[in-house]
């Protein structure tokens, strides 16, 4: 958990850094089209959602797994839990793909 923590905090160091590093590579005189970078965005939006939505799918078939195996006579509960869960889980990843429809 320790050495996770340490990955997505190196990493959150580092698209900050990005972020801010930007404006370093502006342009003077004439303005660039911003289509490019809508492009670029549209990308890394749909990394995002797609890597927190198997995150949240790859925990929530954990706990259920590790709920059935504590108690087998409560499995068709767990399940329709789980199956509603990684619906709205999965939605995340759905909006943000008509998000990206509707922006290009």
């Amino acid at each position: 958990m320790r050495t996770t923590m340490r990955i997505f905090s190196s990493l959150f160091v580092v698209l900050a850094a990005m972020c801010f590093a930007v404006p370093a590579f502006a342009q003077g005189g004439t303005a660039a089209s911003g289509s490019n970078w809508v492009a670029v965005a549209a990308g890394l939006a749909m990394a995002i959602a797609s890597a927190g939505c198997g995150l949240g799918q790859g925990r929530a078939a954990a706990a259920a797994t590790e709920g059935i195996a504590r108690n087998p006579s409560a499995r068709a509960g767990i399940q329709v839990a789980l199956i509603i869960g990684l619906a709205f889980i999965e939605s995340l990843a759905i909006y943000t793909l008509l998000i990206i429809f509707v922006k290009m």
